[in-house]
């Protein structure tokens, strides 16, 4: 029960953090500013984080993580290399879609990371980009995808849908379900694949 609560209250945090930061800007707020906004005091706030690089951080690694899971799970799936990449670019474009906040404070405060936490994000990007890539090989392999350079199709494919966090609403004409569909019929397209 202990550790569910302090799950409960890093993850309060790390929701508030991610508004503030939305809104101001990571040079904008300060620990004070999501204390306040929690109805809490600052040292509270450290004793689940060290500091608001940390909690940044924190805010930006489980999105990346759980893009890798998304495609890599999809990948290590059954079926042709066409129903695996169509799986994975819906479950990768949810990802995104759910977690707009996460993904925007992350490509405009990406530069406040410390040089570790930079090194251990990248990481999962450069694992991503392989999994994906490795993907769209076997397709082209198999005679499914007609794919000129893989890596620059694997690029391609993420940078799309990541992208998605800047002009994609709630309210819009398309739901996050019927988005990742979209998604998926482009990324098809883009490595040659029919579209059922």
């Amino acid at each position: 029960m202990r550790n569910e609560i302090l799950a409960y209250k890093r993850e309060r945090i790390l929701e508030e953090a991610v508004k503030l930061f939305y809104e101001r800007g990571f040079s904008g707020t300060t620990l004070d500013d999501v204390a306040t906004e929690l109805g809490v005091t600052k040292p509270f706030i450290y004793t689940h984080f060290r500091s608001k690089v940390e909690l940044l951080e924190s805010i930006c690694r489980p999105t990346i993580e759980m893009s890798l899971e998304a495609i890599a799970e999809a990948a290590s799936g059954g079926g042709s290399a066409t129903c695996r990449l169509r799986a994975g670019v819906v479950a990768f474009t949810k990802v995104v879609l759910q977690r707009q906040g996460n993904i925007a404070v992350y490509f405009r405060e990406e530069k406040n990371f410390s040089k570790a936490g930079l090194d251990e994000i990248n990481g999962l990007r450069r694992r991503f980009d392989k999994v994906l890539s490795q993907l769209l090989q076997e397709g082209a392999a198999s005679g499914e995808f007609n794919i000129p350079d893989v890596n620059v199709a694997a690029l391609a494919i993420g940078g799309m849908v990541s992208w998605a966090y800047t002009w994609h609403r709630d309210d819009g004409r398309l739901t996050v379900d019927e988005m990742g569909a979209k998604m998926a019929a482009l990324a098809l397209q883009m490595v040659g694949a029919g579209v059922a």
